[in-house]
């Protein structure tokens, strides 16, 4: 995986409206000046067409939101990570909550990113699915684990089921010592994060929090300030 400083946080940018476009750009921009007062990196993940407006404009690492495991060719419709990866990302999340997908899908797709060059974060909703990632022949440098039920909510998965953190941790750690493990889920402050950090993880995910917040650039600030 490219070296990103850890911790890390991961910002989704989804498909608001507020990170789309210009708004991304200007969202992309806050989060790098913030970034520049504490630790840690900062990474975006946004949408396929805003890659490289995003890419092309400020120095933080920029993820594609999906990549499909097809090689160039007749795929009218699919996100090729060739495309990706040209494009100015350097790397990818697969397997989302919003955008679920089986094991062979998530393993084909993790080899044809690995292929174009891109880091790989892969998604997991517990700990029997990130057990099950973990153990894929082709490997993701990154699995988040970020239970449904907590997704864009205000209770942190980091208070709310720490236990998921530890035991995804050891889990994971158990079968591929070198993925590292981030994750995500209602986490809104920099107590969140600072939890998940002692819980074992190496960076959070991190969407409505940040893109819907009224000073957004503030609002990445105080997360950031959960690394130390």
């Amino acid at each position: 995986m490219m070296q990103l400083e850890k911790p890390i946080l991961f910002i989704n940018f989804k498909a608001y409206a507020e990170a789309t476009g210009e708004s991304a750009l200007l969202l992309a921009e806050a989060a790098e000046a913030a970034s520049k007062k504490f630790k840690g990196s900062v990474a975006l993940v946004v949408q396929a067409a805003d890659i490289r407006l995003v890419s092309s404009r400020v120095n933080l690492p920029v993820f594609a939101q999906h990549v499909d495991p097809i090689s160039p060719g007749s795929h009218t419709g699919h996100i090729l990570a060739l495309a990706v990866k040209e494009a100015g990302a350097v790397g990818t999340v697969l397997n989302h909550a919003e955008n679920k997908r089986d094991n062979d899908f998530l393993q084909a797709a993790i080899e044809r990113a690995k292929q174009a060059g891109l880091a790989v974060m892969a998604c997991a909703e517990d700990i029997e699915r990130a057990k099950q990632i973990a153990a894929f022949s082709a490997k993701p440098d990154l699995i988040a684990v970020e239970p449904p039920e907590l997704i864009g909510g205000d209770v942190s998965v980091s208070s709310a089921k720490p236990e998921l953190i530890t035991g995804s941790v050891a889990s994971i750690k158990g079968i591929a010592p070198e993925i590292d493990v981030i994750t995500g889920a209602g986490i809104k402050s920099g107590a969140d994060v600072k939890k998940a950090i002692e819980l074992g993880t190496v960076g959070v995910f991190v969407a409505s929090g940040i893109v819907k917040a009224k000073d957004r650039g503030k609002a990445v600030s105080e997360l950031l300030k959960g690394f130390g």
